[in-house]
Formats: C-alpha cells, structure tokens, sequence
C-alpha cells in the first residue's frame, strides 16, 4: 500500500493487498423485504434437497415467521407439487408476484411459470442463473422473514450466481447415510468456504426407519455419519430425518405443510441465530 494512499480505492489503479474487492451482491426488487436468506445445498442429486427446504420452510411458518421460497431447480422444479400449488405467476411492468401456498407461505418456480408442469426446461446454464436472478431481482417479496433457495444440486452455475449475487446468510446441506457422502459433503462444504458462506447445518435425510412394532430405529442405508461428518467441518448443528411413510404421503397429497418437522428443530435454530447479510 502506497504511504499516499487515501484509502478510496475507486480513485486508484494500484492493485495492492488492501485493495476492496467490489462486491457482485445484487439488491432485491425495490418493493421486496426480505430479512434473511437461506440457502438449501447438496452435492449430488435424490439426497431430499426439495424436501428439506419444503419441511423447514413449513416448521419456520409455524414458529410464527413470514416464509418465502424460491425454487432455483429451474429444470427440476418440485416446490410447488409438495404444497398443492397450481396457481400461474402473474405480474406486470412493476414486478413479478409470488403465489401462495395454503399457509400462505410465498414461493416462485418455473413449474408455475409452464403451461404445462410436465413440460421440459430444456436451457443452457447462462439462461438457467439469468432466470434465477430474475426470481431475486424481479420478484415481489413482501415483508418475507426467511426466504429459502431451494438450489440444484451440485456446485455449478446456479449455486455459483447464488452465492455471487444474493447476500446469503448461511447454507443448510442435504445429505444420506452412503458411504459415499463424505466426499460430496466435502465439495459444497469447501465451495461455502471459497464463497464465505457459513454452512448452519447439515440434515442427513432417510437416516432410519422407525419399526412401527417396537419403535426401534433401523439404519437402512448404513450407520450414521452425520455427526462425524458434522464435527468433522464444524458444522454446528445436525438433523435426521427419518424414513416415514407420511412424509412420501402428505408430498404426494400437496400437504407437506401438515407434518410437524419437528427433526429439523436443531438446524432451524442455527438458522435464527445466523447474522443477515445486506446487499452492499
């Protein structure tokens, strides 16, 4: 740093250590509030990612906040199927409007933007983040406490665009028992880390069956490793969620709402407890 530096960084082509990186942080829509934001993760595909954001969004509705969700799996959209919503997106020159779920949870998904859920989404990556921002940027989030990005999975261009462009407050990452998790824990831990995300907890899902006879819990899939792995990366908090038939039930039904979540206590409070973070 030079001795005349004036510390105004935009004044000065040196390209020294204390030199401010310019942040890529993107403001919401000017009629949108939202106070926190949760990212939703996991490294590989069919761990529950979906699911997870649906069951802690819903537990954090009943604790009394005002929830959002958007569903960044823009080729993958299943948010809305899980809350029994069909209702079209409708806006105008002045901004996109979210639908509500029977709670009246907000959301946005490009299943509700199709003719046709069935329909493929069938874009190259650039076009998939754009449409992404577009739900940051153009959608009108009203008075949102918790607003959860439910994202693809993996570290490609859309957990990339989110952890780039939307002020994060902290990551939750979906994971199974397989022997194989570990690595692809590692992957969105050490991404989270790059981006200086802080990862809130980690929800090991199918993690056991309950015996409906003696209540006993069977490991299908392998031991546990969720607190190892936990402790492994500091990861502050660990939730498993079981196999249930309910679970499967009340997604098919659209009622996703109605199970109590009450496995995702632990992650949820770490949510609470996580810092906002505001575009800069």
């Amino acid at each position: 740093m030079s001795e005349h530096c004036t510390h105004n960084c935009s004044t000065c082509s040196s390209n020294c250590a204390s030199r401010k990186q310019e942040s890529m942080i993107k403001a919401p829509h000017e009629k949108s509030s939202v106070k926190k934001v949760i990212g939703v993760v996991s490294g590989k595909g069919g761990v529950g990612k979906s699911l997870t954001t649906s069951l802690l969004a819903a537990y954090a509705q009943k604790q009394g906040k005002s929830v959002g969700i958007m569903d960044a799996d823009i080729t993958g959209p299943s948010i809305p199927r899980m809350f029994g919503v069909s209702d079209r997106i409708t806006g105008d020159e002045t901004g996109i409007n979210t639908v509500l779920s029977p709670s009246g949870m907000q959301m946005v998904s490009m299943n509700l933007l199709l003719d046709d859920e069935t329909s493929p989404v069938i874009w190259r990556g650039m076009v998939i983040s754009g449409t992404v921002m577009q739900f940051w940027t153009d959608v009108i989030w009203q008075d949102v406490d918790l607003l959860f990005i439910d994202m693809p999975p993996g570290t490609g261009d859309v957990p990339l665009t989110v952890f780039q462009s939307i002020p994060i407050a902290g990551i939750v990452i979906v994971t199974t028992p397989q022997d194989l998790v570990k690595m692809v824990v590692e992957k969105a831990v050490n991404m989270a880390q790059i981006m200086n995300i802080p990862v809130l907890g980690l929800v090991e899902n199918m993690s056991y069956l309950s015996c409906p006879d003696c209540g006993k819990q069977i490991e299908v899939f392998g031991h546990s490793k969720a607190q190892q792995i936990a402790a492994e990366y500091g990861i502050p908090a660990v939730a498993r969620m079981p196999l249930d038939p309910k679970i499967s039930q009340y997604a098919d039904e659209g009622r996703i709402e109605d199970y109590d979540g009450e496995a995702l206590k632990a992650v949820y409070e770490q949510i609470e407890q996580a810092s906002d973070r505001k575009p800069e």
